[in-house]
């Protein structure tokens, strides 16, 4: 999936709340509010001003295709004279605006933000306001999208030092009850969370269960649900292996339960007592986030019994759709929770950077104008104007829950059902949505139609999408170009661009142990099909057993009943269809384990295909397993799987002996002439062949020799466009 439902957590407000306790004791006691103290965005109005001074020229932007994005520095000045032409005074809540507009562009569009430029411009404002210590987490949050590490975690420490340490704010009388090491835990799980992004599972483990620690002697229950969410989040992304021994320390939430729980049911207990957590302390954004996390893990993993004692009653190890689809309902309440209290409230912070938008012009334009310039001063009305009701983080989190239920749609087999949620996310919520996550979604769109509409339509829609995102190198859409490139030399029987095409996939993976999983699954998957399209079996075997193991160890359990599938589809063109028949078995149980449904009607077909193989004896057997997957193979298959299907029955047919062919041709032929028609749109010769050669059989049985010479023209025209392959590279992959 997809980015992850954690990023939308509002980690920020939980790093100030404890300076909102501050200024809320000096408000009380008629204390000044000092300049330098970061907190959170409903009381930025209430800073002290001071007087700016910002240069009105840009100095860089950032440029997409097909839309632009303009950024632009500041030369501040200290001192507070009159305004000069091309220079206009801010005040410290406009600038803290502006940072906080710099912070949701950083969040936004992620690698593709210009390092440099916002560095030049992050480290001017730091040397002419060094109070200012926002700068520091900005930094930090640049560095950590450019996978900086150094840079990250050095920023992240000057952060926490000046701003949120005790030498970061002045002191508190004692009667306030401030306590200066309150906010430790908060550093502890921002640095946990750091190293998790860098995958340093390791060090991520020691600070959050640290945060763990503290966050208890504090009493500080607002971080514990956060970082117990953080742990959730790490114990399902790490691998159950990896995760082994995460939970032993005597500060971990389920240690007095004993030792006796696996790590899955620890994963439970701990999303249900962060869920808990998070409801207690009315953390909204958090509940919303423990419920996707609960639907996740109800996606992924089967039902199990917590108690390890007592009389047991039978269960079936699956999966419950029913929960997945509670836990995602329940996550999008809280649209209509923020919607009731906007109405009465102003949006979070929305003072501050409203007086932004009044100075965005049209592209190649100054965004900072000049004050002599007429007819360019700030709208008052519509500075004051009501903002949009609903949070930015609010609709981040709501349309994370759609593109979950794409993806759970998707594992489950309905195409129509995952097409829609991923429209819905594409269309309702792309404008506030991450870069990352709107890649998938846009993503998910391309490769239902590659599957169901053919290359030509797909590579047009990721022409369009290419126009939307910067192609960088780790991209979702550099990864999708990648796979349909691979499945269209596949199927022309380009295997040498195919395995180019596997090593470039691979490359984009993190080297790093329980990183990037996923991605190194599907280049492991592609390089193993890539093989046994070359005819090199035992090695494509060879890669698919490593490919099962891996995927395993890390519990990624959709990924190991599609490699069951190919170890069968392996054994199957290799001639040994006794050894293949165990594998499409051991899938099929996978399958109902998780209610892959398209998956298992897909092993169903394969485990027929491979007692077909065996002799024409089996022919009802096979024919009789088709007719069962068939229902789910035409109403959501894509075109390959659906014309393999066609293929499959009318070799059913033709190799029953009691079949006559004359009287009930009609029967073979349709489904040949609609498997035809569906790989001519995929380009797939080599399964196209085989279709015009079977209706040429059929034609020839029947008596019809001009219908049989044109099959066997175009079984001679795929044929041929096999035997031509080139070696030359696909203009698209430049």
């Amino acid at each position: 999936m997809e980015a992850s439902e954690y990023e939308n957590m509002d980690l920020e407000n939980l790093v100030f709340e404890k300076v909102t306790e501050e200024i809320e004791a000096k408000k009380k006691a008629g204390e000044r509010i000092p300049f330098h103290l970061h907190v959170p965005t409903p009381i930025f109005g209430l800073v002290e001003d001071t007087d700016i001074e910002l240069s009105a020229k840009p100095t860089f932007k950032q440029s997409t295709k097909g839309k632009e994005a303009i950024s632009y520095a500041m030369t501040l000045d200290g001192s507070s004279g009159a305004v000069d032409h091309g220079f206009f005074l801010r005040s410290n809540w406009q600038i803290q605006g502006y940072l906080l507009e710099q912070t949701d562009a950083i969040e936004k569009h992620g690698s593709s933000f210009p390092l440099n430029a916002l560095e030049f411009m992050l480290g001017q404002l730091q040397k002419l306001a060094p109070e200012l210590h926002r700068v520091h987490f900005l930094r930090y949050l640049n560095s950590l999208y450019h996978d900086d590490y150094a840079s990250a975690l050095e920023n992240l420490h000057k952060y926490f030092d000046y701003s949120a340490g005790i030498e970061g704010f002045d002191g508190i009388p004692p009667s306030s009850g401030f306590n200066n090491s309150g906010r430790y835990e908060i550093a502890l799980l921002c640095s946990g969370m750091l190293h998790f992004h860098f995958g340093h599972p390791k060090q991520a483990v020691e600070a959050l269960t640290e945060a763990v620690r503290v966050s208890q002697q504090h009493s500080n229950d607002t971080c514990l649900a956060y970082t117990l969410a953080a742990i959730c989040n790490l114990l399902s992304e790490i691998g159950i292996s990896n995760a082994s021994g995460l939970l032993g320390s005597s500060y971990s939430p389920v240690a007095n339960m004993g030792t006796s729980l696996s790590i899955h049911q620890q994963l439970f207990v701990l999303l249900k007592e962060s869920l808990k957590r998070a409801e207690s302390l009315k953390l909204k954004r958090l509940v919303a986030s423990n419920h996707l996390a609960m639907a996740k893990f109800h996606l992924m993993h089967v039902q199990r019994p917590v108690l390890s004692f007592g009389p047991k009653a039978s269960m079936k190890l699956i999966t419950s759709p029913i929960n997945v689809c509670k836990e995602l309902r329940l996550s999008s309440n809280l649209i209509s929770d923020f919607d009731i209290e906007s109405s009465m409230m102003i949006t979070d912070g929305s003072l501050s950077t409203t007086w932004l938008k009044n100075l965005h012009r049209q592209r190649g334009s100054s965004v900072i104008f000049e004050e002599t310039e007429p007819g360019n001063r700030s709208n008052a009305s519509s500075f004051f104007s009501q903002p949009n009701s609903i949070p930015g983080s609010v609709s981040q989190l709501v349309g994370a829950s759609y593109l979950l239920r794409a993806t759970a749609w998707e594992m489950y087999g309905s195409a129509p059902l995952a097409r829609m949620n991923a429209l819905v996310y594409a269309t309702c919520f792309a404008d506030c949505a991450s870069s990352v996550d709107a890649a998938v979604a846009y993503g998910k769109l391309i490769q239902y139609l590659a599957a169901y509409k053919g290359y030509k339509a797909a590579f047009a829609a990721l022409k369009t999408v290419e126009e939307k995102f910067i192609s960088v190198s780790k991209s979702q859409i550099m990864v999708l170009k990648l796979q349909l490139l691979h499945e269209r030399a596949l199927h022309r029987g380009h295997s040498k661009l195919a395995q180019q095409i596997c090593d470039e996939l691979a490359v984009l993976s993190s080297p790093v142990t329980g990183v990037d999983m996923d991605l190194k699954a599907e280049a492991s998957f592609r390089h193993a099909r890539t093989l046994l399209a070359a005819k090199q079996f035992s090695e494509a075997a060879a890669v698919a057993h490593a490919l099962f193991c891996m995927c395993y160890k890390f519990n990624l359990r959709v990924q190991d009943a599609s490699t069951l599938l190919l170890l069968a589809e392996i054994h199957k063109k290799s001639g040994n269809a006794v050894l293949g028949i165990p594998y499409a078995l051991a899938s099929l149980s996978f399958c109902e384990s998780f209610n892959l449904d398209l998956l298992k009607a897909s092993a169903t077909l394969t485990l027929a295909e491979l007692w077909l193989s065996l002799g024409s004896i089996h022919a009802k057997r096979a024919l009789t397993l088709i007719h069962s997957a068939l229902p789910m193979i035409l109403g959501h298959g894509g075109l390959e799987l659906r014309a393999r299907a066609h293929i499959a029955e009318a070799k059913c047919h033709l190799s029953d002996a009691s079949f006559s062919v004359p009287e009930t041709s009609g029967v073979v032929l349709d489904s040949l002439r609609q498997a035809c028609d569906e790989l001519q749109i995929l380009e797939y010769h080599e399964l196209a062949a085989e279709a015009f050669y079977l209706m040429a059989i059929t034609f020839d049985k029947m008596g019809q020799l001009e219908e049989r010479e044109q099959a066997a023209s175009s079984f001679q025209k795929h044929i041929m466009a096999l035997e031509k392959v080139t070696d030359e590279e696909d203009p698209l992959l430049k």
